[in-house]
């Protein structure tokens, strides 16, 4: 057998390079360069650079024909693309973008966290503890870090610093917490609710109360039933606010520990000491949210009529026929309209829902004193009835919307004058919007917690805040998914092959 010296010289140039590549690859795996890489490495250049040397001549007799200056011309192709998107993902590591393309917009950044993060005046650490780095949460925090120089972001090895992880208390790996000038919170997650709440309690200096008014059938705050509170409950304790209940005939006056009054749907009347006491609580600059719902009276008449503040005796009808795209009838009012107010500034092109309602609207529009705004505004399709038990609803042009549904007053005093001392009052004239039921609904939940923010001056907080996925998963019947199978094993693989036997059939 002859000797071919071309195809020898081919083979162990070929051998050479995978030597070389392979110890690369090792080295790539191991993280580090040992000596068995090294080798590969160093032996497999050796070898491949000796058959180019010795093969020289049939390098360039292979390069000066046709099929080679092809391949040539090709090989510079790939080199260029490569280079080209080597250079783009050099650009886009430098300069950090990133598109979102979700409905929800999920992987964006909401109003609230970045309102939270840019508004920082202190420096707040992320500190993970964790053997190995995580790039990809390291990239979700990236999102936090480039909104504020005071956002700091690092990974810790607890092995080598147990001193610090048992500082912030770490009992286990891939713990991330959240710390600022001696306060630090534990993420449960690394979502950016979390992330978000985090930072808004390691930076506030003091905890304020959120008091639920009980004692009138009010809706419970605990409750996880549909008519309950418990969500937004839950929603002002990770925001940093503590909620209790309270009853003012039991108490004798609003705890003075009660840096906001709620009063959610109540379906009894208060007494008039309650009123009293709810009266001087705001002359005396408290803060207050009144939620009433329709065919009810609370016998607050007098604090309404101090803050120039109208509660209508009717019903809200929409009949623009807009709720039933989200499965609401017309005893349902869809808003979209919104006063110019810091509670409702972010809501331009969202919606909010009140199951039943009653108009909350200014008493006199030419008083100026306290500072009041219509926060929600009906279609022009919306009208008032006087109660359920109208046996033919039709509309009425006489009560034609737009109609307003709430109202936020302010009232100043400036200082060295007498009289009531500032504070804050907004009525709205439904509670179930607010419910579990209904608060996931839209921007419902936003609205009931940027009143809050508003009323307890955390106007810092008042945001859009994160959106949830949206569940898309179908529910299929045991029926439906019968038939599903054997549409997908039967009918679709039979078209095909009836389809093939028709074509040989005609082709035959």
């Amino acid at each position: 057998m002859k000797w071919d010296r071309q195809e020898t010289l081919r083979f162990i140039g070929t051998l050479g390079l995978a030597l070389l590549v392979g110890g690369y690859l090792r080295y790539t795996v191991q993280g580090e360069l040992l000596l068995t890489s090294k080798i590969l490495m160093i032996a497999g250049g050796a070898v491949f650079v000796g058959a180019l040397a010795f093969g020289f001549r049939e390098v360039v007799g292979f390069f000066s024909g046709r099929s080679a200056k092809l391949g040539t011309n090709v090989a510079t192709l790939v080199v260029s693309v490569v280079a080209i998107l080597g250079f783009l993902n050099f650009l886009g590591y430098r300069h950090h973008k990133r598109f979102d393309f979700t409905s929800e917009k999920l992987y964006t950044l909401s109003d609230q966290s970045k309102r939270v993060v840019s508004g920082l005046k202190q420096n707040v650490d992320i500190i993970r503890f964790a053997k190995t780095p995580d790039q990809e949460l390291r990239d979700r925090f990236t999102e936090f870090t480039s909104l504020s120089p005071r956002l700091r972001f690092r990974d810790v090895d607890p092995q080598e610093n147990p001193e610090l992880a048992k500082q912030y208390g770490i009992t286990r790996m891939n713990q991330v917490v959240v710390a600022s000038n001696g306060h630090n919170e534990i993420l449960q997650e690394t979502n950016e609710q979390d992330l978000t709440n985090a930072i808004v309690k390691v930076t506030r200096n003091t905890i304020k109360t959120v008091c639920f008014v009980t004692g009138h059938g009010e809706k419970p705050l605990d409750s996880s039933d549909e008519e309950g509170f418990s969500g937004m409950n839950d929603a002002l304790k990770k925001e940093s606010y503590q909620t209790k209940s309270v009853n003012l005939v039991t108490e004798g006056s609003v705890p003075a520990d009660c840096n906001v009054l709620v009063v959610a749907g109540p379906k009894q009347s208060f007494f008039s000491q309650e009123a009293e006491m709810i009266a001087k609580y705001l002359d005396a600059g408290g803060d207050v949210l009144l939620m009433i719902d329709p065919q009810t009276d609370p016998k607050l008449d007098n604090v309404l009529a101090a803050w120039n503040i109208k509660l209508g005796d009717n019903v809200v009808v929409d009949a623009s026929g807009v709720g039933r795209l989200f499965g609401t009838g017309p005893a349902v009012p869809l808003v979209v309209d919104y006063g110019e107010s810091p509670i409702t500034r972010s809501f331009s092109g969202s919606m909010t829902f009140f199951p039943l309602a009653r108009t909350v609207s200014i008493a006199d529009k030419n008083k100026s004193v306290p500072e009041d705004v219509e926060l929600l505004k009906t279609s022009a399709r919306s009208f008032t009835i006087p109660n359920l038990n109208v046996k033919e609803v039709q509309f009425d042009p006489k009560t034609a919307g737009p109609l307003s549904l709430g109202v936020s007053a302010e009232r100043k005093n400036p200082p060295g004058e007498n009289g009531p001392k500032g504070g804050h009052l907004v009525v709205i004239g439904n509670s179930e919007f607010a419910a579990n039921k209904w608060a996931g609904l839209q921007r419902n939940g936003d609205l009931f917690m940027n009143t809050v923010n508003w009323l307890a001056q955390d106007v810092d907080l008042i945001s859009i805040r994160p959106k949830s996925p949206t569940n898309r998963r179908v529910t299929f019947t045991e029926t439906q998914q019968r038939e599903l199978t054997w549409f997908s094993l039967l009918l679709l693989p039979g078209i095909v092959i009836l389809s093939g036997v028709y074509i040989w059939w005609k082709r035959r």
